[in-house]
């Protein structure tokens, strides 16, 4: 199960919630993967975080136009 279900199971047992959250809760990312995800679509494979796109590499495709990059 995962951690958004269970704690909507025990929502309304405030001291099971509380102590499920104390050990149970993810931890923030501050580097690695799963920091970055793409900002059309979640997807964290195949990032590209040159110049601050921040697209994955099948979004890039179809938004690369727009961004005023040309297709070679």
């Amino acid at each position: 199960m995962t951690y958004e279900r269970v704690k909507k199971q025990i929502e309304k047992k405030p001291k099971k919630l509380a102590r499920f959250e104390k050990f149970n809760r993810p931890k923030k990312r501050k580097q690695g993967k799963a920091v970055y995800r793409c900002r059309k679509c979640g997807n964290r494979k195949g990032l590209i975080r040159k110049y601050g796109l921040d697209y994955c590499r099948r979004c890039f495709r179809e938004e690369a136009e727009k961004l005023g990059f040309r297709k070679y």
